[in-house]
C-alpha cells in the first residue's frame, strides 16, 4: 500500500502547478529591479498575473492595481492587492498539492473556518502605516536598488512593533527581512539576488501590515499528547524546535495532529547538542523528548492551524510512548488541521509520515518500484540522526516536504539494525543531553558555551 501510496506522489506535478509557478516568477522578477522601472517584459508578467486571477474574488482589483503600477502610480492598496494575487497563486499550487498528499495517505483534514475580525487597538494603525511605508519603499525601489540607509530607516518601526504583543510576529518577520538584506547590502553587487525567498517575506508582510483577520483566536484544549518527532530550525542567531505531536483530546474525540514550537536566541558558537541548553526553561518538554513519555497538557491553547502555544507549566510527563508506535498506531486514525489562508505555500507543507519496510543507500529511500529523496539538509547537528543511520534503517517517522518541484522526507526518527542489533534514534534523544560517548566527550573538551557565556554577560551586566 504505502508503495502505491509513494507512486501517487511522486509522479509529475498537478495541472497548472508550473505555469502558476512560472507567473510568480515573473512578479519576483519585477519586484527585483522595482516597480517603477518595469518595462514591457516586466509589465507583460505583471499582467498576465492579473489575467490569470481575472475570473477570482481578487481578480478586480488585482487588474486594477497592475494598471495603476504600470502607470508609475504605487501605493499602498496597490501593493497589497499585487501581494493578494501572488499569495493567490501560491495558496491554489499548496491547496492542490496537499489534497493529492491527503488523498495518497487517506488523510482527514479539518475545514477552515471562518476568521474573526482584526485588532481594534487604535495605536496599530500608525504602526501599520509605517510597515507599509517600508514595503512601499522596497517594492519602488526594487531588490537591485536597496542600500544600508533604505535597510536603516526600518529600524524605527520595527522597534516600536516588537512593543506591541500583538504585532510581534510581524516585527520579527520584518526584522528577518531586514537583517538579510543589510547583510547583502548594497544588492546590486550580488551576483544572485534570492528573489522567490525576499518576495515570499515582502508578500506575508505586507499583507499582516493590512487591518484584517489575521490574528486567530485560540482555543484551550487538554488531553494526552504523543510525540512523533521534533523537528530543529537552526540559524546563527536563533533556534527553533518544532514538535509534532497527536493529540488525544480528554473527554473523548478524534485524534488530531498539531504541532507546538519553543525559540531562543543564540550566538554562531553554540552549535551542536549545546543548543538544547537554550530550552532550560521547558523541562517538561525537554524531558518528554529524551525520555520518549507522553504528555498530560490542560487548557494549552491551541490554534486553528494546528499550533498549540507551549506552557511548561500547563504539562507533566506522562506515561512511556515509543514515537514509532505511535506513528505506525496513530498516524493514520488522526485528522489534520487546517492551513490557515497566510500558511498556504507549498515551502510549508511539512506532513508527519511513517514509512517501513523500505531499503535505503543513505540518500534516498525505496519502497516497492518508488524511490524518495531524504531531505539530509535538515538533519540537525543536535541530535543523533545520521547518513550511516539513515542507510541503516528500515522505518522512518518523517516530514513530508514539497519544494524545487519534488517530494522529499525529512527523517525525524528512525529503527535501523547496527551490528546485528535493532537500534532507534530521533532527533529530540539528546534534549537533555548527548548520549553518545564520542559526543559527550567532545563535548567536555569544549566546555560549557552556554554558561560560560552567561557568565560573561551577568559580569558586563554588573558593572
Amino acid at each position: 500500500m504505502l508503495d502505491v501510496q509513494l507512486g501517487e506522489l511522486m509522479g509529475a506535478a498537478p495541472a497548472g502547478v508550473d505555469e502558476a509557478l512560472a507567473l510568480v516568477t515573473g512578479f519576483d522578477e519585477a519586484l527585483t529591479y522595482g516597480l517603477v522601472r518595469l518595462g514591457d517584459e516586466r509589465a507583460q508578467a505583471l499582467n498576465a498575473l492579473a489575467g490569470a486571477l481575472a475570473g477570482t474574488p481578487v481578480g478586480e482589483r488585482l487588474a486594477e492595481a497592475v494598471a495603476k503600477v504600470a502607470a508609475g502610480s504605487v501605493s499602498d492598496e496597490h501593493l497589497a492587492a499585487l501581494a493578494g494575487g501572488r499569495a493567490a497563486l501560491f495558496g491554489a499550487v499548496h491547496d492542490t498539492l496537499l489534497a493529492r498528499l491527503d488523498a495518497a495517505l487517506g488523510r482527514t483534514r479539518a475545514a477552515v473556518e471562518q476568521a474573526g475580525p482584526g485588532p481594534d487597538a487604535e495605536v496599530a494603525d500608525n504602526l501599520l502605516a509605517g510597515c507599509r511605508a517600508w514595503l512601499r519603499e522596497l517594492a519602488i525601489t526594487g531588490w537591485r536598488g536597496v542600500d544600508h540607509d533604505l535597510v536603516s530607516s526600518a529600524d524605527q518601526t520595527i522597534e516600536a512593533l516588537l512593543a506591541e504583543p500583538a504585532l510581534r510576529g510581524l516585527a520579527v518577520l520584518l526584522d528577518g527581512l531586514a537583517a538579510e538584506l543589510r547583510a547583502s547590502s548594497p544588492v546590486a553587487t550580488m551576483d544572485r539576488v534570492p528573489a522567490r525567498r525576499w518576495a515570499d517575506l515582502w508578500t506575508r508582510a505586507t499583507l499582516l501590515a493590512q487591518r484584517g483577520p489575521w490574528r486567530d483566536e485560540a482555543e484551550e484544549v487538554s488531553g494526552r499528547l504523543l510525540i512523533l518527532g521534533v523537528d530543529v530550525h537552526e540559524h546563527a542567531t536563533a533556534v527553533r524546535v518544532q514538535v509534532h505531536a497527536v493529540l488525544e483530546p480528554s473527554g473523548g474525540g478524534q485524534a488530531r495532529l498539531v504541532r507546538t514550537s519553543v525559540a531562543a536566541a543564540k550566538v554562531d558558537t553554540i552549535v551542536g547538542p549545546t543548543v538544547w541548553r537554550l530550552f532550560g526553561g521547558h523541562p517538561t518538554l525537554l524531558a518528554a523528548l529524551a525520555e520518549h513519555r507522553s504528555l498530560e497538557i490542560t487548557d494549552m491553547p491551541l490554534l486553528p492551524g494546528g499550533d498549540l502555544i507551549w506552557h511548561d507549566d500547563r504539562a507533566r510527563t506522562g506515561d512511556e510512548a515509543d514515537p514509532l508506535a505511535v506513528a505506525r498506531l496513530q498516524l493514520p486514525v488522526a485528522t489534520a488541521a487546517a492551513v490557515t489562508p497566510l500558511d498556504r505555500h507549498p515551502v510549508r507543507i511539512a506532513e508527519p509520515v511513517f514509512v517501513e519496510g523500505y531499503k535505503s543507500d543513505g540518500s534516498s529511500l525505496k519502497l516497492g518500484e518508488h524511490t524518495i529523496a531524504f531531505d539530509l539538509d535538515r538533519l540537525p547537528s543536535c541530535g543523533p540522526l545520521t547518513p550511516a543511520l539513515l542507510k541503516a534503517s528500515t522505518a522512518c517517522i518523517g516530514l513530508l516536504r514539497w519544494d524545487a518541484g519534488r517530494w522529499t522526507l525529512q527523517p525525524l526518527g528512525v529503527q535501523a539494525t547496527v551490528k546485528k542489533q535493532p537500534v532507534a534514534a530521533h532527533t529530540g534523544d539528546w534534549a537533555q543531553g548527548p548520549t553518545d560517548p564520542k559526543v559527550v566527550k567532545a563535548e567536555a573538551r569544549s566546555g560549557d558555551v552556554v554558561a560560560v557565556l552567561r557568565e560573561r554577560a551577568g559580569r558586563l551586566l554588573r558593572k
